[in-house]
């Protein structure tokens, strides 16, 4: 039986999936004990603290630190050596995005390391090493992942293997930590906003680790605090973009890839101004709708109340827009004909994935809501508006995720090896007005489809060729210009098919500002999941709050991990 490309080779099968089977249970078992000792620090377990958790997450972080200075090491000692690349994995604008994440969480730990400073009194050790040995790991893995997110490693395979999912699994545990953290902080706000909601008959208990003394410079304290809050979202989806780059790089191990030349398809702003403005009106609107929200939530109940009907109000235009974009994108994909790709592709596989798996998070919240609703006795008015709201969030991830996926394994279209070597005159009424763009800038897709000059066919031959441009003046009198439809089915063909492709862009780069835009209100404490009260009192207060603090992650990664596949989509389309 013939082989399939990109398989590893037969004789060494056996012993790679081996390896990979015992590195991926090492990881889980990593994360399950950080997992075990962060639940248990959460629920003041006796015998545990804070700083026994913080040391177990130094130890991981400092060991990922020697890993990856060996790897750079024995990188910089093999610089001559031809590597194999995956061309797929570690796209340049995610590095810019996983940078930018990083810099705020560098400011994030500038800001534990001064609220140690001011209480150094009363805190461990652990909680001043703890953002210092963050900060070095931070930059270092920055800088790991700009040069070698795209490497298949073929030489000290096992021992690359622990080593990695070691790092997925190290940002994993981060990612929960923080995750836990902003949560406790949430729910305690939340808990002092019910009672302006008319829901006293729910007990509210602060669930607080703050240190037991007071504070050098009260004023600082106050800064540090509060701001370590606000930037904890740009922690959160940094440590989760680093796992999910990390266990691609894994996946690559000991990968036999095909060598061919990868096309570059850099982001343009040409051709999506319609989107843009609307993505960016969205975009606006939801900013002021956050602060709006956020100032009127808990000062009483009828401000609280508005607050919430003006939420919903939004939040469902929205979502009906972008319902509406996804299935005009799913319709004209319909009418093209253009078969997928199926290659093996660990990057791809993980995204479509973590699309469907994430969106999971969002659909039991909102089936939550939809039967707190049915079932409730009592319904306040703004209950009501969250109905549609909970339909409106399944239904458009569920078209969203069917357009990203289906876009992102389309093959791309390949251009036609005759167009590459013509140098194509345009004829108006029998005269030659110019030479359209050379073979590089046909090549690019500068050529006609930017300028609105198209190639004219002459009963299905080219009047001219790039070699033959002397003869092709001379020759116009013989090639007469047609004017049937018939005989202009090649521009018409490409008309469409670029007046497509304008569409599908624009629809991407909308739903891209949108996805941005619904990221912004969980990820900054605007939860009406949190706020509104019902679900509190049909399923009870503790078990509600348990599913919202275990969805709510999933579903703010999932706006991210969208927004950066439609980015992507925007420039292979």
């Amino acid at each position: 039986m013939e082989k399939a490309p990109g398989s590893p080779s037969v004789g060494g099968s056996c012993p790679q999936k081996t390896a990979e089977i015992l590195s991926s249970q090492y990881g889980i078992n990593l994360f399950l004990a950080g997992l075990v000792l962060t639940f248990a620090w959460a629920v003041h377990a006796v015998g545990i603290s804070k700083s026994h958790l913080l040391s177990y997450l130094i130890t991981l972080m400092l060991i990922q630190l020697l890993w990856m200075l060996w790897y750079l090491c024995r990188s910089c000692t093999q610089r001559r050596l031809i590597r194999e690349k995956d061309t797929h994995a570690g796209a340049r604008w995610l590095k810019c995005g996983i940078t930018l994440f990083a810099v705020i969480t560098l400011i994030l730990d500038s800001f534990k390391i001064g609220y140690y400073v001011d209480f150094s009194n009363c805190l461990s050790a652990a909680e001043g090493i703890f953002p210092v040995t963050h900060a070095v790991h931070t930059i270092l893995q920055v800088y790991f992942l700009w040069c070698h997110a795209k490497d298949i490693i073929q030489s000290f395979k096992t021992l690359e293997r622990f080593g990695v999912i070691h790092s997925v699994f190290t940002n994993l545990l981060l990612w929960t930590n923080g995750v836990l953290t902003e949560s406790k902080h949430q729910l305690n706000e939340h808990k002092e906003r019910l009672i302006t909601l008319g829901f006293g008959n729910i007990t509210i208990v602060l669930d607080d680790h703050a240190p037991q003394c007071n504070c050098t410079t009260t004023t600082l304290c106050s800064i540090f605090s509060q701001g370590i809050y606000y930037l904890y979202p740009f922690n959160i989806e940094y440590h989760i973009l680093a796992s999910t780059m990390l266990y691609v790089l894994w996946k690559n191990i000991g990968r036999k890839v095909e060598h061919h030349q990868q096309h570059k398809t850099p982001f343009k702003f040409h051709g999506i101004t319609v989107g843009m403005i609307f993505g960016l009106i969205v975009l606006i609107s939801t900013i002021a709708k956050v602060v709006v929200y956020l100032i009127q939530i808990g000062r009483s109940k009828n401000k609280s109340e508005l607050a919430l009907t003006m939420f919903y109000l939004h939040a469902i235009s929205v979502l009906a827009l972008m319902c509406t974009a996804g299935i005009v994108a799913l319709l004209i994909y319909r009418l093209e004909d253009r078969s997928l790709d199926n290659s093996k592709n660990p990057a791809r596989k993980l995204d479509a994935e973590l699309l469907v798996g994430t969106a999971a998070g969002s659909w039991l919240l909102s089936w939550g809501s939809i039967l707190a609703i049915i079932c409730a006795q009592a319904h306040p008015k703004y209950t009501w508006y969250n109905l549609p709201y909970s339909i409106l969030v399944i239904v458009e991830k569920y078209i969203q995720n069917l357009f990203i996926i289906e876009s992102i394994h389309r093959k791309e279209e390949k251009v036609n090896d005759d167009i590459k070597t013509l140098r194509i005159v345009t004829i108006s009424r029998g005269s030659t007005l110019s030479l359209t763009p050379s073979y590089k800038e046909i090549y690019n897709g500068r050529a006609a489809r930017d300028h609105g000059e198209l190639p004219y066919l002459l009963h299905g031959s080219i009047c001219a060729r790039e070699n033959d441009g002397a003869k092709a003046a001379a020759s116009q009198a013989n090639c007469p210009a047609m004017h049937s439809a018939p005989e202009f089915s090649f521009y018409s063909r490409n008309s469409v098919t670029n007046n497509k492709r304008r569409i599908l862009k624009n629809i991407a780069a909308f739903l891209f500002l949108c996805n941005l835009s619904l990221w912004i209100p969980p990820a900054f404490g605007c939860r009406p999941e949190y706020d509104n009260g019902l679900e509190e009192i049909v399923f009870g207060f503790e078990p509600w709050i348990i599913v919202v603090n275990l969805a709510m992650p999933f579903s703010i990664f999932y706006r991210m991990h969208s927004a950066a596949s439609l980015f992507e989509v925007n420039c292979k389309t």
